[in-house]
């Protein structure tokens, strides 16, 4: 793999990492993302895939291997910078969302980090604007949909201004409208994309490219498309498309955003 450059997001080298109970979950990993790239990170249950997003923004650590945000090494030297460079997305919205209000969940970052006032306001509706919750400041988080929480998670990590948006599943739970609706969000931010997902149509309708973890190492990197259309890869990875889905007439046509 080349050296890191100036466009790379993220760069994966080398990374290995066992539990102390001796379960080896990742066995030398490397890829690289660049700045503005949307990625799926798909593979089996077991893959590893959780093992490794820990590792994108330091909660876990003491592996072999390197990685890189930005040109910044994770660890403890820019773990602060590293944090608010990563910005991880859980399934569950309820997991970070814990104030009275919505104003309130999504100001909590970077008044932590230090920003306040007239500063810290902007960041707040820049944020709610970019998720399209900016009448749903006031509002206490549970009295939102699924889908609106799921927009107002979003919106706390983007006030931090991160690098690189990590989402955990991000369509699960959705109906079909906050699905598109969300869709639609991603695709408009000016941010790098990391989409872990079991959702094979969405990595395909958002994601150009795509990442095959699977025991612990990247079976495969290429265009989405291409690696849905192939059925032994598919196969070999415990990959299932949806009962008639043909990701080659899906993308027939389209021009990629």
């Amino acid at each position: 793999m080349g050296p890191v450059t100036a466009a790379a997001s993220l760069e994966v080298s080398g990374l290995a990492f066992a539990y102390p109970d001796g379960h080896q979950a990742l066995f030398g990993v490397d890829f690289s993302i660049g700045r503005g790239e949307r990625v799926a990170l798909l593979g089996p249950n077991g893959a590893g895939k959780t093992t490794l997003v820990l590792h994108l923004n330091g909660i876990l650590s003491g592996g072999a291997g390197t990685v890189t945000v930005a040109g910044l090494p994770v660890g403890k030297r820019h773990m602060a910078e590293i944090r608010r460079r990563v910005g991880i997305v859980f399934q569950d919205p309820d997991d970070q969302l814990f104030m009275p209000t919505v104003r309130e969940d999504v100001a909590f970052g970077p008044a932590a980090a230090g920003l306040k006032g007239a500063e810290l306001d902007a960041r707040v509706r820049a944020a709610l604007d970019q998720v399209g919750m900016a009448g749903f400041a006031e509002r206490p988080p549970h009295h939102l949909s699924f889908g609106q929480r799921r927009r107002v998670a979003v919106a706390t990590v983007l006030a931090m201004e991160p690098e690189i948006l990590v989402l955990d599943e991000p369509s699960s739970n959705l109906d079909p409208a906050s699905r598109r609706e969300l869709a639609d969000i991603l695709r408009s931010l000016d941010v790098t994309v990391l989409m872990v997902t079991h959702d094979l149509p969405y990595a395909l309708e958002l994601c150009p490219r795509a990442l095959i973890l699977s025991d612990g190492t990247i079976a495969a990197d290429g265009p989405t498309g291409q690696l849905l259309a192939d059925e032994g890869l598919m196969r070999a990875h415990r990959l299932e498309l949806p009962f008639g889905f043909d990701p080659r007439a899906a993308t027939a046509g389209r021009q990629e955003v």
